[in-house]
């Protein structure tokens, strides 16, 4: 049993619950719950899903390209990098490491992130339109650090993960995930505060830039 399934069994053993994990019966209540409280009024996302996405992202800072497959991504990743003047080296999410980054001219290791990376490659669980936000679901081959320690994060998105908004994001998790990982990240933008004298300085406690390739097909 991990650190954290006994946590979560001494929690659940002080409400009177036993075990680390719901049973069968708590599971449908909480079912039974949500759809006797149907969702509130959300605000209309309408036209294309990819330039409302695209519109809203770039409207927090972000940069963005768009392609018609996932093997033209290395060369996306490459010309970015390349057009800023940034490193060609760093870290990627191993569930990408089937890309050619290396004929790309890219070294990119697939691992979590440290402290000497400059560049980060993710893809992403989903999109939201409406706010121009990434989601990201943590795990083995999607590690959280990939996304929040390098200057430069780099995120891949399918189109086909964009929705309009939060909720249906929410919806995507609970369907494809069962159990929820240890950390789901929302990211809007890159990293920033305003907390001295109310000035915006971007890279605070983040990647200072975010780019995004966005994948048609």
């Amino acid at each position: 049993m991990s650190s954290r399934e006994r946590i979560l069994e001494r929690i659940r053993k002080a409400q009177g619950r036993g075990g680390s994990k719901p049973s069968g019966a708590e599971l449908e209540a909480v079912e039974t719950y949500l759809r006797a409280h149907p969702r509130g009024t959300l605000p209309k996302v309408e036209a294309d899903l990819v330039a409302r996405f695209r519109a809203r992202a770039e409207a927090t800072q972000c940069t963005t390209e768009e392609v018609t497959a996932k093997a033209e991504v290395p060369a996306a990743v490459a010309r970015y990098l390349k057009s800023s003047d940034l490193p060609l080296a760093g870290c990627v999410w191993p569930q990408l490491d089937d890309l050619d980054w290396k004929g790309a001219g890219l070294a990119l290791e697939p691992r979590a992130a440290n402290s000497q990376d400059a560049v980060g490659v993710t893809g992403a669980f989903a999109a939201i339109a409406e706010t121009g936000t990434l989601m990201f679901a943590s795990g083995p081959d999607t590690p959280a650090a990939v996304s929040l320690l390098p200057e430069t994060h780099v995120a891949v998105v399918s189109a086909r993960r964009i929705v309009a908004h939060m909720e249906e994001a929410w919806d995507l998790a609970r369907a494809e995930l069962g159990q929820l990982p240890r950390a789901i990240n929302f990211v809007s933008g890159p990293s920033r505060t305003a907390d001295i004298d109310q000035t915006i300085v971007l890279g605070a406690h983040g990647p200072y830039r975010v780019h995004i390739v966005l994948v048609r097909s």
